[in-house]
């Protein structure tokens, strides 16, 4: 059913559901582990199998754009160069160098966009773990 409404991105009960959802991320920690993918479909796409040794996080990075401080001595220049300004990296690379930053056993195999309020993106990044007996199996 969730496979569904996730194709029709425009449908009110998506929007109404995922907006309820945001409001329990937020009393959440930034960086929670989690059962099973929400995007399921999404996940499978990008390599996510239901077996031990996947791992699914939830990350909420804050949004906003890059603003340098102002010029507090000296003159003012006229384009003061304060607003504007862009990061060097996206939100989901920030996302994914977070999560691996945080499990550093494991590799990050993906990750994708969950939902954005004015305040936050949310991600679900894929991770595996390599030295997992069912993991390395598979692998060789």
């Amino acid at each position: 059913m969730m496979a569904k409404l996730w194709k029709k991105k425009d449908s009110n009960d998506l929007k109404e559901y995922m907006r309820q959802m945001a409001i329990k991320w937020r009393r959440e920690p930034s960086i929670i582990r989690i059962e099973k993918p929400t995007k399921l479909d999404r996940a499978r796409r990008l390599g996510y199998k239901a077996k031990q040794g996947f791992v699914v996080i939830r990350i909420r990075v804050r949004r906003s754009g890059a603003r340098k401080t102002r010029p507090v001595s000296g003159r003012r220049q006229k384009a003061m160069g304060v607003t504007k300004i862009k990061w060097a990296k996206g939100m989901k690379r920030i996302a994914e160098e977070r999560v691996s930053k945080r499990f550093p056993n494991l590799k990050v195999l993906n990750s994708y966009l969950l939902w954005s309020d004015g305040k936050f993106k949310w991600y679900e990044v894929l991770l595996l773990d390599p030295n997992h007996p069912v993991i390395s199996k598979s692998v060789k």
